[in-house]
């Protein structure tokens, strides 16, 4: 794509990039004149009547370039490496170059095209490599992933990702979308004040790990269970450690993460592991940032060590878009732009989203520092993702995927998905007796405040595409009672607060619905908070509305990440609070269907809700899970924080009650040593996870829930354990999630297997894996059971 028309786009879909800082750089007045000419310049180009009529073309398409038959890399029948070797001994030097880069150069005289291999698929099909004009203008937008997390669903994500690789096959084949999908995001939500936590499954490893593996084999598996190609290649990123973007200055192309090795394994690398071992992902995507001083794109360990070599990467290595320029001109890692592209390549990685191995891959040969084969080594890593996927297999239309079309993008069923994924998501933080749900007959007039209130794009989060339609916040409650409507405030900034004329609409309805929080304006890519309070004067016109309203006042928050509202918490008259993240196009539906009562919230928080003070005390930069009480640090995330937070992860409420009764677990296991093992002859704190040790060695646990109210529910089982304090293990954690519906008075046995080294270990300083010996409590809900491992 021309660098123009590729800042066009990035400047509407806050795309991953350089280009998307700069713009954000811009004088705010210059950046919405240019934006505002973007948009249109955009639709212009996407509404040209040659988009809808021009015929796709694809490699190996016999059809069109008949001579292809006669070539061994199109022949589908052989295996893939045979059919990679002999693409690549076809190529020149400078045609395998000109495969290292995501807008990848097409080779007219072997009938291969060009291809982007940029696309999105975070919560929805979307980026460059997508086009959104007839025949498929749009494409369903799920809730943005932070949301999703917080069903802690783990079937549905598969779900979710399935019907997007499918959305994703029917556009590709009327040459409207690529097939690899840079998503899903795993990084750890590790501070409140990321603006990219939106994107991610939460603060937890296992959360994150579960949602990683479920997302990128709902993108990838083959319906007919052929496990050697792809239905669309995922990507997990950003590897790795990455999490702070644009923070009082400090940006993420200059940051280095100063990370324990027992953080890095025990936090940052988990969900990686498992989007590589457990989902056996097609791409992993290094960050802008370094990790102790080094580059992660050009870090041999973390990349040829890690990820290829300990993990068995089946697939490629790309860099997060113009990262290598960052790495040069940012980071000044190296003397010269051929040294970092060699630096890269030979570090283990495959493909450059940007130009820069393009401009410099060359002369970083003709210098001596770069070797055609570690070049053949990255393009064939390449293309074989692209055999996997069928690429080079011709018109897809003869493939297994080749009856799907239009009229399989935006159907009832996956937008009635996309609406259920929302509800089953928000989270009712607070309830008041006889607050909610609202009673659509005895409501006569409700209010609907708040910047938020009328929102629809705003709904979507980052890295969206084009929606189906949308159902704003407005749209939904109004669809079942009297409603009147009044923002509050300009917009979510809230520089002055409308409270008058709120305050007077509130008065004189039955109950008031107060949407409010954030949006792109206040948390996203390239922007982190400062502060964690509702925007600007929310806080004023929640505190206003609320003196002077006669019946249920219900908070509505609207957020990527958590916020201070302890003040809702203390104020009665307050009576629900109710948190939606950004709840995808048919939000404003699913937080009707909450509040009116047709959808029995289930959700749980994925991430902690911290007072204004932790952030006013804790520098963002600092990496370190674990608190430090010498320097009275506190740590971070639910497992090592000890102080008091606004809401704690887990947190989330129904509208009927749940008891656990526990039904069978043991109170030891032990632990088989071999004869001359150590801790057979003096006392040990802990022992090293080994595979003869660990082999079959694992507990069920068993638990009774029933449905002990009036309303049938979906209850969310969360598992935890507290193990033994040593190594500086965490105060819990988690060791897995399960869901069931009961119908009142309702009873299920819900089981858990827990594998004692892999779910009771830890990770002590040096980076080894241990299990504790003695006392760990695992614990759901208020339910607590003792178990002792000794050896």
């Amino acid at each position: 794509m021309p660098t123009f028309l590729f800042l066009l786009f990035i400047s509407i879909n806050s795309t991953s990039s350089l280009h998307t800082r700069q713009l954000y750089s811009m004088d705010p007045a210059k950046h919405s004149v240019f934006l505002c000419f973007s948009i249109h310049f955009y639709m212009l180009l996407n509404l040209r009547p040659i988009f809808a009529k021009t015929t796709p073309v694809f490699a190996c398409d016999a059809s069109a370039n008949p001579g292809t038959n006669n070539f061994t890399f199109c022949n589908s029948s052989l295996d893939v490496k045979a059919r990679v070797d002999d693409l690549v001994s076809k190529l020149t030097l400078q045609e395998k170059i000109g495969w290292l880069m995501s807008g990848s150069k097409g080779v007219s005289r072997l009938g291969i095209p060009n291809y982007e291999w940029w696309s999105e698929a975070l919560h929805g099909v979307a980026g460059p490599g997508t086009k959104f004009t007839d025949p498929v203008p749009g494409a369903t937008s799920f809730p943005q992933v932070i949301l999703t997390a917080a069903t802690f669903d783990e079937s549905l994500f598969e779900t979710i990702a399935k019907v997007v690789s499918t959305e994703a096959r029917a556009m590709y084949n009327v040459g409207l979308a690529g097939l690899t999908f840079w998503s899903p995001n795993v990084n750890i939500f590790r501070d409140p004040r990321w603006g990219r936590g939106q994107e991610t499954p939460g603060e937890d490893p296992v959360l994150s790990s579960k949602y990683g593996a479920a997302y990128v084999r709902g993108l990838q598996q083959m319906d007919n269970g052929d496990k050697d190609k792809l239905k669309v290649a995922a990507c997990c990123k950003h590897y790795t450690a990455y999490d702070v973007d644009n923070w009082k200055g400090i940006e993420r192309y200059t940051f280095s993460a100063q990370v324990s090795k027992q953080d890095m394994d025990d936090t940052f690398q988990p969900p990686f592991k498992s989007c590589v071992v457990d989902g056996n992902v097609a791409s992993v995507m290094c960050s802008y940032n370094q990790v102790n001083g080094k580059p992660t794109c050009g870090d041999t360990d973390l990349l040829s060590g890690v990820i290829r070599g300990q993990w068995k990467l089946n697939g490629y290595i790309v860099s997060d878009c113009d990262s290598l320029q960052v790495m040069f001109d940012k980071q000044h890692y190296t003397k010269t732009p051929e040294e970092t592209a060699a630096l890269s390549v030979k570090s283990g990685l495959d493909l450059n989203c940007g130009y820069f191995l393009s401009e410099h891959a060359q002369a970083a040969v003709d210098q001596g520092l770069l070797k055609e084969k570690e070049i053949n080594r990255a393009v064939s890593n390449n293309f074989e993702t692209m055999m996997r996927l069928g690429f080079f297999d011709g018109d897809p239309n003869n493939q297994l995927y080749g009856n799907l079309g239009p009229k399989d993008v935006c159907t009832d069923k996956n937008q009635e998905l996309a609406r259920d994924v929302a509800r089953k998501g928000i989270v009712l933080l607070k309830n008041g007796e006889g607050s909610l749900p609202l009673s659509p007959t005895s409501i006569k007039t409700l209010a609907v405040i708040g910047p938020n209130a009328n929102a629809t794009h705003t709904m979507l989060g980052n890295y969206e595409g084009n929606p189906c339609k949308y159902i704003s916040p407005l749209e939904g409650l109004a669809a079942s009672v009297n409603t009147t409507y009044h923002p509050g405030c300009a917009n979510t900034e809230c520089g002055t607060a409308q409270v008058d004329e709120a305050k007077k609409m509130a008065a004189s309805a039955d109950a008031v619905v107060l949407i409010m929080g954030s949006d792109q304006s206040i948390e996203r890519e390239s922007l982190d908070r400062v502060d964690i309070t509702l925007p600007g004067q929310q806080q004023l016109l929640v505190s206003q509305v609320a003196s002077v309203s006669k019946g249920p006042v219900i908070l509505v928050i609207m957020s990527g990440g958590g916020m201070d509202v302890q003040f809702t918490k203390d104020e009665p008259k307050i009576s629900s609070i109710l948190w939606v993240g950004f709840p995808g196009e048919a939000g404003g539906a699913a937080i009707a269907d909450v509040i009116f009562g047709s959808y029995n919230p289930s959700g749980r928080l994925p991430m902690t809700w911290y007072p204004q003070s932790y952030v006013e005390k804790v520098n963002m930069t600092d990496m370190n899970m674990r608190p430090n009480p010498a320097t009275g640090y506190p740590g971070r995330t639910y497992r090592f924080y000890k102080g008091p937070t606004v809401f704690s992860f887990g947190d989330g409420l129904s509208y009927t009650k749940f008891h656990h009764r526990l039904v069978r677990a043991p109170t030891f296991v032990s632990m088989p040593l071999e004869e001359d093992h150590v801790c057979r002859s003096s006392a040990c704190k802990s022992i090293d996870v080994v595979k003869q040790s660990c082999k079959g060695l694992g507990f069920e646990f068993h638990l009774r829930v029933k449905n002990v109210g009036n309303m049938s529910g979906t209850h969310t089982v969360l598992l935890f354990s507290s193990p033994p304090q040593v190594h500086n293990a965490a105060q819990k954690h988690l060791l897995g999630f399960q869901k069931v519906i009961l119908e009142p008075q309702g009873a299920e046995l819900v089981r858990f297997n827990v594998d004692v080294c892999k779910d009771l270990s830890l990770v002590d300083e040096k980076g080894n894996k241990k299990v504790a010996l003695g006392e760990h409590i695992i614990h759901v809900g208020d339910l607590k059971h003792s178990l002792n491992l000794r050896v």
